[in-house]
């Protein structure tokens, strides 16, 4: 199946038009192949995508046959960790926990079949399709309420994952691996050999975490260099791979690397600077390409023989001036999220934003989950709605329960 086989069709957007969520009041506007909401049905699945640069988590929900593009505001969204019932994203200053309440979904449904709209769902099903007269309304699958907001303060949150029952976090201005504190805004855990002081200078940028039998084991940097910013200087090819249990830099020469994920017994890597989507060595450091994208490629998720990955098309600015795919056209360098298939190497599918969503940074698998939602500013549904250890459910009235 190629993407050639399948028309370019306008997503569903529960935010039609402009509103005040815009950004310069532009409208939140995306199109996709006409493929994508099959795919995300038949795996079971939805889409979680953060844009710094728009202030949105999206949510890319199949319904009905269309592709759902769902928006929630954030302050500068960046890393995302998925975990079984748990939601991490990092922010300009803050992890925000939330976690699925499947009871949640109940109240939603109620909502969403009444009359009028609320903050919580926004229902997109074109008015064509309908049944008797009423409209085909999906069923929540997956609610998220807030649970923690825990405050870092501005450290640049970059990639973050679930290790256990804590977040690791990628501290950017710090050049480290870090956690959450109890008593400090964050707990540095690691940092790279070459790195000889805790400057919040964003010596290295430090940027891409991959776990590997539940820990730790690979991040991407920008620069092997302990100076302020001293990234800078060699963007264009100085990227390097760090493997944490030796300390030790196993890839060289890499153009702005991000995402790096361990899946199906291979290290993948996001070659951003030239667009490029492959596999690393990780005994030889040797980078192999797989494909090469239409953007600045960063966010990367699996499921099953296909990889969900991240494009952004960059704007002319200092940071992305002299790497190759900012030397292409813009009309060249797109917004949106990709599908390949790593066993062909072929793009099968995509999203493409438009006008407001210029750069994404992560996108995340949602298993389970085909129409999820994130509560966070519905003031009377988060303060209603309640999660209790079993031993207190226990003796809590079956009515309740709901």
């Amino acid at each position: 199946m190629d993407k050639d086989e399948h028309p370019v069709v306008p997503a569903a957007c529960d935010e039609a038009g402009p509103t005040t969520n815009d950004v310069a009041g532009e409208p939140l506007r995306s199109v996709h192949t006409s493929n994508l909401p099959e795919i995300l049905d038949q795996l079971g699945i939805s889409l979680l995508v953060t844009t710094y640069q728009a202030g949105k988590l999206v949510m890319l929900r199949p319904e009905n046959g269309v592709l759902n593009t769902h928006f929630r505001p954030f302050d500068k969204p960046m890393g995302l960790a998925v975990q079984p019932h748990r939601l991490a994203i990092g922010t300009a200053l803050q992890v925000w926990e939330f976690h699925n309440i499947p009871a949640v979904c109940e109240k939603l449904d109620q909502v969403s079949a009444g009359d009028g709209e609320s903050e919580t769902e926004s229902n997109s099903v074109p008015l064509e399709q309908q049944i008797g007269g009423e409209r085909l309304r999906p069923r929540h699958d997956a609610c998220f309420l807030p649970r923690v907001a825990h405050w870092t303060g501005d450290i640049q949150i970059h990639e973050l994952a679930w290790v256990d029952e804590e977040v690791v976090l990628v501290n950017t201005l710090f050049s480290c691996l870090c956690k959450r504190s109890g008593t400090f805004n964050f707990e540095p855990i690691w940092r790279p050999s070459f790195i000889t002081k805790y400057l919040p200078a964003d010596c290295c940028h430090l940027n891409g975490l991959a776990v590997r039998n539940g820990k730790p084991r690979y991040v991407t940097a920008l620069g092997e260099t302990d100076e302020p910013s001293g990234w800078r200087a060699n963007k264009k090819d100085g990227g390097v791979l760090i493997d944490l249990d030796s300390n030790e830099i196993i890839g060289r020469g890499l153009s702005m690397p991000h995402s790096p994920r361990w899946y199906d017994d291979k290290l993948w890597l996001l070659q951003s600077g030239t667009g490029g989507f492959g596999t690393i060595d990780p005994h030889t450091g040797k980078y192999e390409v797989l494909v090469e994208l239409p953007g600045f490629t960063r966010g990367l998720s699996f499921c099953g023989p296909l990889a969900f990955i991240g494009l952004s098309q960059v704007r002319e600015s200092a940071v992305f001036s002299g790497i190759p795919i900012a030397e292409r056209a813009l009309a060249e360098r797109n917004c949106g999220v990709w599908v390949v298939n790593i066993q062909t190497g072929k793009v099968i599918a995509f999203v493409k934003f438009e006008d407001a969503v210029q750069e994404i940074f992560a996108v995340e698998i949602l298993p389970g989950s085909r129409y999820p939602e994130l509560v966070k500013e519905d003031r009377q549904l988060v303060a209603s709605s309640y999660e209790l250890p079993d031993s207190a459910l226990a003796d809590v009235p079956d009515e309740l329960c709901k």
